[in-house]
């Protein structure tokens, strides 16, 4: 595959180290090219019928400059040696220093690990009639299942993304990235009163990911969330227990937390745990992870954007903040090894300490004794995203549906509420976790500068204090 791709990019391997050489003809102590070639396709469903389709080639190569604290970074569309130069010396003079001349490698060596994504079926021998009968029988499903259905809308996506790397200590790797996703929407009408739900479905596989079975589910999940919310009123809003479901609750420990431990808000002082490292937490029984190992989950990574084996990190270990998500610029700083959190969204961008698949383990506890033991709260079970201050740590999630808890049951369906907090006291404020940890394969999408495809998880907790903003 390494040729093929040196092949692809009209390449030779001593064209990588010329462009490497004049990266660092300014002095700098590092650099890496990234060369990537994507093709993307879409194909909708619309008014019973698949109406939309389109498809979209990426192809470029950026070349990144390391010099003490200074990054250059420049990129070119076009991949003929003139142009490449050009980029590379654009990149030395951003971050122009007065360190030591470079000494090439003596040896390349071909960073190989494990297949993180096995592709049966690939994407580029699929076609758009393989994948018409699945939109159709997903709109079939939706209509059929329900009387008060109107409109569905439904969408696969997939992408198949080939990515040559080589960097200044002699290390190169290809890596052929796959991904997929299926999303559905549906509108529901009952009398004058009008609802709208949706669900999805994203891997890094190939076509084999898609069939009966996929749609069925899809199908009656995006009934059953819909259906549900006619039922479903606004709560009072005030201070309570909330006991968050297992799955996309898991948005919690990615807004709320995730992003503060991301190194380079540490780095720059601007993460409220930047002099955390070390301490007690949350409590002794927590323990949070990012993981780019799974296998087929949106966020899983071969090699990070920078060349590092992806790997499962602990952020969080027995309550104790353990380890930050570190890109090579953030390791070298706190001089300790990266963790293989260099991502970016395309060659056009330098990669930044990203999550990948974040997630807490699970307890010992069945989550009906969390729910039993609210007096008065709320059940939330489907989130739908959020947003927080890094620095602060204060954060805003949208629920679209759960449940009133009272006297340690679910009650009233509640639907379209905030919930309200800051990160930090959150993660101190979980007095109990369950035993049904659930990694959500929703399209989750990160975005910090640029956009990267991550996913997330959780099992239920009970969280003793949240404002829960909903009506008067």
């Amino acid at each position: 595959m390494y040729n093929k791709y040196l092949e692809l990019f009209g390449i030779e391997v001593s064209d990588l180290q010329r462009l490497i050489n004049i990266a660092l003809e300014e002095g700098g102590d590092y650099a890496d090219l990234y060369f990537e070639h994507s093709i993307s396709n879409e194909l909708a469903l619309r008014d019973g019928e698949v109406n939309a389709a389109g498809s979209h080639i990426d192809y470029g190569v950026g070349i990144r400059v390391l010099s003490g604290d200074q990054t250059g970074y420049a990129y070119s569309e076009i991949t003929t040696m003139p142009q490449m130069e050009k980029a590379a010396r654009t990149a030395a003079r951003i971050a122009t220093s007065a360190s030591g001349s470079y000494i090439p490698p003596q040896n390349i060596t071909l960073l190989q690990g494990n297949n993180r994504y096995p592709i049966i079926k690939g994407w580029e021998q699929t076609t758009v009639t393989d994948k018409i009968p699945y939109l159709n029988r997903l709109n079939t499903l939706v209509f059929d299942a329900d009387s008060r259905v109107v409109k569905v809308m439904a969408r696969i996506s997939d992408s198949i993304t080939k990515i040559l790397f080589y960097n200044s200590l002699g290390e190169t790797y290809a890596d052929l990235r796959p991904m997929v996703s299926v999303t559905c929407n549906c509108v529901m009408q009952d009398g004058g009163k009008i609802e709208s739900g949706g669900t999805s479905r994203s891997f890094r596989s190939g076509f084999e990911m898609i069939d009966d079975r996929l749609i069925d589910t899809i199908a009656e999940e995006v009934i059953s969330k819909t259906a549900f919310l006619f039922g479903a009123k606004q709560p009072k809003g005030g201070e309570m227990q909330v006991v968050m479901g297992s799955g996309s609750s898991g948005i919690l420990l990615h807004e709320a937390v995730g992003h503060a431990f991301e190194a380079d808000f540490n780095r720059k002082g601007t993460s409220i745990f930047s002099d955390m490292m070390g301490k007690q937490v949350c409590h002794n029984s927590i323990n949070i992870i990012d993981d780019g190992t799974i296998k087929g989950n949106r966020g899983a990574v071969n090699y990070d954007d920078e060349g590092i084996p992806g790997q499962k990190t602990y952020l969080v270990k027995d309550g104790i903040l353990n380890s930050y998500l570190h890109d090579r610029i953030s390791a070298s700083y706190y001089n300790t090894a990266p963790t293989g959190n260099g991502r970016r969204e395309s060659f056009r961008y330098m990669p930044l300490p990203r999550m990948r698949a974040t997630y807490m383990e699970s307890g010992n506890l069945p989550e009906e004794e969390l729910i039993a033991s609210v007096k008065n709260g709320i059940y939330a079970d489907n989130f739908s995203n959020g947003q927080v201050q890094i620095g602060a740590g204060d954060f805003t999630f949208f629920v679209k549906s759960g449940y009133l808890i009272e006297n340690g049951k679910l009650t009233q369906p509640i639907k379209d509420i905030n919930i309200i907090g800051n990160g930090p006291q959150a993660l101190k404020d979980i007095i109990a976790v369950a035993d049904n940890n659930t990694i959500d394969n929703s399209t989750w999408t990160c975005g910090k500068e640029q956009y990267c495809p991550v996913s997330c998880g959780m099992p239920s907790v009970l969280v003793n204090k949240l404002t829960v903003g909903g009506s008067n």
